[in-house]
């Protein structure tokens, strides 16, 4: 802009110029007109110069005009205000500027009322991309299986617990067929999303069977559809949520209890109904002699005793898992704790015809003391022992072990049968509350609390462990390890 002013700085050097030439056509002209030999040319060249200096004149004139235009213009552009435009100026271009100005400030509120949605708008983006993180997050940290499918029963998202289970990379499964994917449709699952999508329902539930790991789980699976609110109000499925729970290991706790208050009642039962039929027999006199009352009275004590360990072994598992159990703990001589328990389990062996033998002699002299409950740890040895001789035919045996490790400061007790044994893939269970064997249900009776009591008295209340072994017709071995008394007392327990 400057420069362009420096340039005009010219004008007047360029119309002096031009002067000197309308005048030197002038002179020219006349000089024609007045000494010409040819008289012929003379009027047309005096004519001729006469139009050029006019012309130049005109020229001169023009652009003198021309200059203070120019010059107005870029005193405009360099001051940028309208009001410096003196009159005479370019209006075409105050005009154009005017309303350039008023175009602008009619629209300077509209353009500001625009920044402050944009501004608005991407606030709100980034809310919903914190929103869409965090709803990830959730769906991702739950442990049930989640899926989320559109309209069109597309995956949108789906948790890793979902493709555990159905055998899919989200992230290479997004957008792609809900039934391409599952690929295993006979439990009927695709159907059952199909279903709940067309019925519009908000929530519907069923239980679904699927295989996984080759194993048979049950789910239960919680359809719901997610609405969008259209411009007339009314609301259209936009996609479908799928929640599923594991529920197999809670339908095995629910049957296992079923069973066992079906043993229980059972085992309750049969004791009383003796005790019953022979208190009743008493009172009606059918026993007419001593020797016959003395037999109903041994049927009695027998039963009323059964029913009562039966209620102890309740109440004391109860016990245990609540903590709520009293113990007493002491050194007490474990060999002569399995001399005692023998002289009880002899006579129920001798029923069956059931050799039972316990350890040597020698054994017994160099037995340590442990640091237990002397009742609980007895409790622990009748009840295998018990155990051995219910699930071992007529003349077969049972043998009790005893063995110190004094490196590790540890005494193991084991007893041995030749009984019908536990399959392999149901020894690790046998110890669980309620379990029974279900091959040897029919040997003998029970509620599955004895061995579960076990591992609680030794291994919760004493610190100790448990452990089994067995094959199928030719025996187990039940026992348990207690650390030595010594060990106990240098611990400062």
């Amino acid at each position: 802009m400057r420069k362009l002013e420096r340039n005009l700085y010219l004008v007047p050097i360029v119309l002096i110029g031009m002067a000197v030439v309308a005048g030197s056509l002038i002179l020219t002209g006349l000089a024609q007109w007045r000494g010409s030999e040819a008289g012929a040319w003379r009027l047309p060249v005096s004519a001729c110069c006469a139009a050029g200096a006019v012309g130049v004149i005109l020229l001169g004139w023009y652009f003198l005009k021309l200059s203070w235009e120019i010059t107005s213009i870029a005193g405009f552009l360099r001051k940028d205000k309208s009001s410096l435009i003196e009159p005479g100026g370019c209006k075409a271009l105050s005009e154009l500027r005017e309303a350039i100005n008023g175009r602008f400030s009619g629209n300077s509120s509209y353009i500001t009322e625009l920044e402050k949605q944009i501004g608005d708008l991407q606030i709100k983006i980034q809310l919903l991309r914190r929103q869409k993180k965090n709803t990830e997050a959730i769906i991702y940290s739950i442990h049930d299986s989640v899926i989320v499918v559109d309209e069109s029963e597309k995956l949108l998202m789906a948790n890793e617990a979902a493709g555990e289970l159905f055998g899919f990379d989200f992230k290479d499964s997004q957008y792609k067929s809900i039934v391409e994917l599952i690929n295993n449709n006979e439990n009927g699952f695709a159907e059952f999303l199909s279903h709940c999508r067309k019925s519009k329902a908000r929530a519907t539930r069923r239980e679904i069977e699927f295989t996984q790991n080759n194993e048979p789980k049950t789910f239960d699976c919680i359809v719901s559809c997610v609405y969008d609110e259209t411009e007339d109000k009314k609301k259209q499925v936009c996609g479908v949520v799928a929640v599923l729970h594991d529920i197999t290991r809670e339908k095995e706790i629910s049957q296992m209890k079923n069973d066992f208050v079906s043993h229980v009642s059972h085992e309750l039962k049969t004791p009383l109904a003796s005790i019953a039929a022979y208190s009743e027999m008493l009172c009606d006199g059918e026993a007419n002699d001593e020797e016959t009352r003395k037999e109903f009275y041994s049927v009695i004590q027998t039963q009323a005793t059964r029913l009562n360990r039966l209620i102890e072994d309740i109440l004391n598992t109860s016990r245990i898992e609540s903590g709520l159990i009293k113990v007493e703990k002491k050194n007490v001589s474990l060999a002569i704790l399995i001399e005692e328990t023998l002289q009880m389990i002899k006579s129920y062996a001798e029923e069956k015809d059931i050799k039972i033998t316990g350890p040597k002699s020698k054994d017994m002299i160099v037995f340590g003391q442990v640091y237990v409950d002397k009742d609980m740890i007895s409790q622990v040895i009748v009840n295998l022992l018990s155990n051995a001789v219910k699930y071992t035919p007529s003349g077969g045996s049972v043998k009790i072990e005893t063995d110190v490790d004094e490196l590790k400061g540890l005494v193991r007790v084991s007893v041995t049968d030749t009984g019908v044994g536990i399959p392999e893939d149901e020894v690790g269970r046998v110890f669980d509350k309620f379990y029974r064997v279900g091959k040897n249900k029919s040997q003998a009776k029970g509620t599955g609390l004895g061995l579960n009591l076990v591992k609680q008295i030794v291994e919760k209340v004493h610190g100790g462990r448990v452990f089994a072994t067995s094959r199928v017709g030719e025996g187990s071995t039940f026992g348990f390890e207690l650390p030595l008394a010594t060990e106990v007392v240098e611990s400062g327990v």
